[in-house]
């Protein structure tokens, strides 16, 4: 009767002390509007490259955030910088200047990491 089927799950929550938000920080300090945007996924909706890959701008902003930089690092290649995104967005969050400013970002970190 040990091996009855049942047994405790791991726990699924996200420890977001652990998470290195060096990222988030430099962009809230460059583009202050980044404060505003509400994750309504206007600019997911209007994106070109979201709609042929898996990219989505509001997820990245939600990660950005959460300070879960590894996913974010190679969903960021994959934006063209049409600026679709800025031109729809209710709240007018730059949305652009923050994904230049979150690749600037990484790459800063990699050269520390140097």
């Amino acid at each position: 009767m040990n091996k009855f089927g049942f047994g405790i799950s791991p726990g699924r929550q996200i420890d977001y002390d652990s998470n290195n938000r060096e990222v988030a920080r430099y962009i809230f300090e460059n583009e202050p509007s980044f404060r505003l945007c509400i994750e309504c996924g206007g600019c997911s909706a209007t994106c070109s490259t979201g709609n042929f890959t898996g990219f989505s701008l509001r997820e990245i902003n939600i990660l950005i955030k959460r300070g879960e930089n590894d996913l974010v690092r190679n969903a960021l290649k994959k934006c063209m910088l049409c600026g679709k995104c800025t031109l729809v967005c209710p709240r007018g969050v730059n949305t652009r200047n923050i994904v230049v400013l979150a690749k600037r970002a990484f790459q800063k970190s990699d050269e520390y990491a140097l």
